[in-house]
């Protein structure tokens, strides 16, 4: 009788796998694509903002998959050429965050070439320009943001990425 019994909560165990699995296959996908402040420098992976982010919609009943394509120190021409490997198709939006190292670097700005790409391709651009981040706790550096920071910035962003993707 015991063997029957974890027999069948196998089988349920599997049925409830498979159902958790078709429905993150049928997630809205939202990549947020940028440098330091998207990765998430000096915090935990939980704490970036796109993580938070996808937590908040979850939690507001939205079936969403964030992927956070932030690179530190990346620039708009590094993030122009991981484009197509960095969005797959299929992606409802892009949350597109350039950051300073443009500037920095010398580099020159491809914003413009990112938005038009992805709007040829159907993908929503929402831009979360560097005054967005005024304001905010940041981390020591005075750079970049501290969890509290990354969380208040999700929230800010919420409700951009519920009407980009539809829901």
């Amino acid at each position: 009788m015991r063997v029957r019994r974890l027999g069948i909560i196998g089988c349920f165990a599997l049925l409830a796998a498979l159902s958790l699995g078709a429905a993150s296959a049928d997630a809205a996908t939202v990549v947020a694509l940028g440098a330091s402040n998207t990765f998430g420098k000096g915090v935990a992976r939980n704490q970036a903002y796109p993580a938070q982010l996808e937590a908040i919609l979850r939690a507001k009943g939205l079936n969403v998959r964030i992927v956070n394509a932030g690179i530190n120190g990346d620039t708009t021409e590094g993030m122009l050429q991981r484009l197509d490997r960095a969005v797959p198709n299929g992606t409802r939006a892009v949350i597109l965050q350039p950051g300073g190292n443009d500037r920095r670097k010398g580099s020159p700005d491809r914003t413009a070439d990112i938005q038009s790409r992805l709007s040829a391709r159907g993908i929503k651009v929402i831009m979360l320009a560097n005054g967005m981040l005024g304001g905010l706790p940041h981390q020591p550096d005075g750079v970049h943001l501290t969890p509290e920071g990354y969380h208040m910035l999700a929230e800010q962003l919420a409700s951009q990425v519920s009407g980009a993707i539809g829901r």
